[in-house]
């Protein structure tokens, strides 16, 4: 396994998802504890090669000295773990922490992903103009959940940005450019906090700088 840990991501994508692949995620926690990584770039992730680290034929993949494993969600935990950061020392924020990653990714990121399969990859089908209405709205009740939940905080459990604020941040970043959080404030200026971070800001140039680097056959 490697020394320095690599984060398997594409070396291309189509300009409209330039900014949204999930490496991001990984590059973001790397950058918020410190932790250097290399990113390996490749064209297909359906190869059996590809597979074997990613059985699903997705990125972003992680190896480092210890581990190989997928899912940027869990990738991210393991980032912020291993370094200490990110992740509180009492145990009940802990879980708290841990919580609220796992919100992002179970009970408001398909919401989020409904709206870009119904308008963006299905938007030439017979159904999608019919259903946005529908997908709409329950995103919006998702969100006004959250946004109640989250109230005058500054970040989702206090004043403290962990691990469950990141990967909330970057499930949320996923409406960029669609006006959907226009309609809650709150959630708009808390994501605007989030990727406003210097890691943050510093992950992304990472991420779109990758697209103008030829990518080996």
């Amino acid at each position: 396994m490697p020394e320095t840990p690599q984060i398997v991501t594409f070396g291309w994508v189509p300009e409209f998802a330039r900014g949204f692949v999930r490496d991001i995620r990984p590059r973001w926690a790397c950058e918020e504890v410190g932790q250097p990584y290399e990113a390996v770039l490749i064209r297909d992730a359906k190869t059996p090669e590809h597979r074997r680290l990613q059985p699903f034929g997705q990125v972003p993949a992680w190896r480092d000295g210890e581990v190989e494993m997928f899912e940027s969600g869990a990738i991210v935990l393991h980032i912020c773990e291993k370094a200490g950061k990110l992740i509180p020392a009492d145990p009940a924020a802990r879980s708290r922490a841990i919580q609220w990653l796992v919100a992002a990714l179970n009970s408001v990121e398909p919401f989020v992903m409904a709206l870009a399969v119904n308008d963006l990859f299905e938007a030439d089908r017979p159904w999608s103009a019919t259903r946005h209405d529908k997908v709409v709205e329950d995103l919006n009740g998702r969100l006004a959940d959250l946004e109640n939940a989250l109230g005058d905080k500054q970040c989702l459990d206090g004043d403290e940005f962990t691990v469950g604020d990141l990967m909330m941040v970057s499930v949320l970043g996923g409406l960029r450019g669609t006006g959907t959080l226009d309609r809650f404030p709150r959630l708009a200026a808390y994501v605007a906090r989030g990727e406003g971070r210097p890691a943050h800001r510093k992950a992304m140039a990472d991420h779109l700088a990758t697209f103008d680097t030829p990518v080996a056959a």
